[in-house]
């Protein structure tokens, strides 16, 4: 079943890749500088290289994470590598009135604001799932609930500025894997409201993009810690990555797959052929890893 799936992966994903990728739009660092930017999760990982990107196009950036000693040193990185301006706001997601606080942060010192980068994500085992409600429930707070509450309180200064969301997801918030049940129902939440959010922006003409960044394997440190055991693919690298998701925001796409022929033969596969794929994405794991 793995060579199945090596076979099926570089065939699907040319297709996928030419169907969604074929854009006219060219993508220029040009397109952020001076830009005023939000990005969340970002002391470590996809989020801290985001915010080096966006510092390199000379962006003004507010970046939030939990642990302030970390986002110190992000910062000092941001403005050595050129950033327009850097700040931070430390504080947790679980906090339901932290999104509020950011967003009331941005209109502080900027008066407005031109892209939303939603990242951060709460701790969540990679295990059988334990029937743990508690934990679904403080996990859909932090992956989700604070995602639509920022986007909320940030909304009218992206309608001014005819700004964009981008908001990261993940190929388990579009088709089921196992061991991964709480974290997977609150990606397909967040693909539910903000198709469903940006379907309303069509009806009322909002200009403002909604970007879903749908990612695989990434070589983050908690990701690699977290699955590497028992997961037999090579994870994609993080900084090729974050390069990737800034590009999709500016350039106003729908959705982002990345690495691309790997997540679009996925999600092509879904809709074809569901079984098949659900086989093939239990080969990929090392269940014989995983202990109760």
């Amino acid at each position: 079943m793995g060579l199945l799936l090596k076979l099926f992966i570089p065939l699907l994903g040319l297709v996928l890749a030419f169907y969604f990728y074929s854009a006219p739009e060219n993508f220029s660092e040009e397109m952020l500088r001076g830009k005023r930017v939000i990005v969340t999760g970002a002391s470590s990982g996809i989020g801290e290289q985001m915010a080096y990107h966006l510092a390199r196009m000379e962006a003004h950036l507010l970046l939030t994470a939990r642990t302030e000693a970390k986002l110190q040193k992000v910062v000092e990185q941001c403005l050595k590598l050129g950033a327009a301006s850097a700040r931070y706001v430390s504080g947790s997601m679980e906090d339901t009135k932290f999104p509020e606080v950011v967003v009331k942060e941005a209109e502080n010192t900027w008066g407005g604001l031109d892209m939303l980068i939603l990242n951060h994500i709460g701790y969540s085992y990679f295990n059988y799932f334990n029937g743990d409600i508690g934990h679904v429930r403080k996990l859909l707070e932090i992956n989700f609930l604070s995602y639509v509450s920022m986007t909320m309180s940030a909304l009218p200064m992206l309608k001014e500025s005819e700004g964009s969301i981008v908001v990261l997801s993940s190929v388990a918030g579009k088709t089921g894997g196992p061991f991964t049940a709480p974290y997977s129902a609150t990606k397909f939440a967040l693909d539910g409201f903000f198709s469903s959010l940006r379907q309303e922006f069509i009806i009322d003409k909002v200009n403002v993009s909604i970007t879903l960044c749908i990612l695989g394997y990434i070589n983050t440190e908690n990701a690699v810690r977290a699955v590497s055991h028992a997961i037999r693919d090579t994870p994609a690298p993080k900084e090729e990555c974050a390069l990737e998701i800034i590009k999709s925001g500016a350039l106003r796409w729908r959705e982002l797959h990345y690495p691309s022929r790997a997540v679009g033969s996925l999600l092509l596969l879904r809709a074809i052929a569901p079984d098949f794929l659900d086989s093939l994405i239990r080969s990929s794991y090392k269940v014989e890893n995983i202990r109760r």
